[in-house]
């Protein structure tokens, strides 16, 4: 097991290996959530995630013979991304093992720093079982990239940071995904602060840790937008401490995750991918539900990571959107006559609704012949602008509606 000791000579090891992240108030969010809301940007680490504290960490302590074969590791992307980059540095070997889903942005980033890719399994224990092997065959050390005490030390150092810049916190909301991250923040949190609440974060769709702790069963998968905690087997080392010193675990799904990366977005101009928002899709979504746990809390959040893939980002930007009202969609049945078109499209412009899509359907319809529907894709200042277009559009005669969902 490792003790705030440990955390304290990771912190020496990796000073001037790692960034000592930003950890700063975000003013908006707290007015948002009615608690003082404070955001440490892991994401701006160097390989954009926390994962390169724990994996240098653990591989400053390989022997000549070990730096000399070399290390591997499984990951679904930026434990990988951290391994390479200090094997890298350090001149040693490195194999990734990687699920064959992992998104393509974060397979490229690990090969960028030079690392044998080797893409095996639809999932992270798929991929575990395949590194295995190969560690055995080659003769490399395994990287673990969270059942490992050292790595748990590594990745606790982020609670020093935190816990030095505000000591008072009340509460500090963490992803999980093996546990690694939270083992070591939990660790280090309690032994400062012993009555600091530490709450974990897991979505639905993978709630390994919640579910092992809760004594249930309870389904996987197969996909979450949060691929960096889509873990199905929590870490046997990590378990022991998450229970002893997890003071709660919230589940939080796919919608609440893809609302908290926009609103990170938006608000702070800060890109973070799904697993780095869980812990905002956990207050919004007790917000929205009008659950009180959080408020007039001295609140730490910690955004692990920004290895998102772009288009997977421009997706969710053009969806929440949506969710906001500023993209809609609007239904108009007309008479299929010359002119008719152009009556419509110039009422919306009237209206101040920006057209970016046009859709004209006359055969894949049951309005009678002769009519036609079409379908606008506006941009909007928000619901009430929406309505007064449709309300314009119906008061011209035409049969107008919202088609947004």
């Amino acid at each position: 097991m490792i003790d705030l000791s440990d955390i304290q000579a990771a912190r020496q090891n990796l000073q001037g290996q790692v960034l000592n992240t930003p950890f700063t108030h975000s003013r908006t969010l707290s007015d948002m959530l009615g608690a003082e809301i404070w955001l440490k940007f892991e994401n701006l680490q160097f390989t954009a995630s926390f994962k390169e504290r724990g994996a240098f960490n653990r591989m400053r302590l390989l022997t000549d013979d070990e730096r000399a074969c070399g290390v591997i590791a499984v990951s679904a992307g930026n434990h990988a991304q951290g391994v390479a980059y200090h094997a890298q540095r350090m001149g040693v070997p490195a194999v990734i093992v990687m699920p064959r889903f992992t998104p393509t942005v974060k397979v490229a980033n690990t090969r960028r720093y030079g690392a044998e890719v080797v893409l095996a399994g639809d999932t992270f224990d798929d991929a575990q079982a395949h590194g295995y092997e190969l560690a055995a065959k080659r003769g490399l050390v395994m990287i673990h990239p969270y059942d490992d005490a050292a790595v748990i030390a590594g990745q606790g150092t982020v609670a020093l940071e935190m816990l030095e810049v505000r000591p008072d916190l009340d509460m500090l909301v963490v992803p999980i995904g093996g546990g690694g991250l939270i083992g070591g923040i939990a660790t280090a949190a309690k032994a400062l602060q012993p009555n600091l609440q530490v709450i974990g974060v897991q979505t639905e769709r993978f709630p390994s840790m919640y579910a092992t702790l809760a004594g249930k069963e309870l389904p996987h998968g197969p996909y979450t937008i949060a691929e960096g905690i889509a873990v199905k087997s929590p870490g046997r080392i990590t378990r022991e401490i998450v229970a002893r010193l997890v003071d709660d675990i919230q589940l939080v799904s796919e919608a609440d995750i893809e609302h908290a990366i926009v609103v990170l977005l938006e608000i702070e101009k800060t890109v973070v991918e799904g697993a780095g928002a869980a812990g905002l899709a956990a207050l919004l979504h007790a917000h929205g539900k009008g659950d009180t746990r959080f408020m007039d809390k001295r609140i730490g959040l910690v955004l692990t990571g920004g290895n998102i893939d772009p288009l997977m980002l421009g997706e969710l930007i053009e969806r929440g959107m949506v969710r906001a009202g500023r993209l809609a969609r609007i239904r108009v049945d007309m008479r299929d006559l010359p002119g008719a078109l152009a009556q419509a499209t110039s009422l919306i412009a009237d209206a101040q609704a920006n057209i970016t899509e046009v859709h004209h359907q006359r055969a894949f319809t049951s309005l009678p012949v002769r009519n036609v529907e079409v379908d606008f894709v506006l941009q909007t200042r928000g619901p009430e602008h929406i309505t007064e277009v449709i309300d314009r559009l119906n008061a011209a005669g035409f049969a107008a509606s919202n088609h947004d969902h």
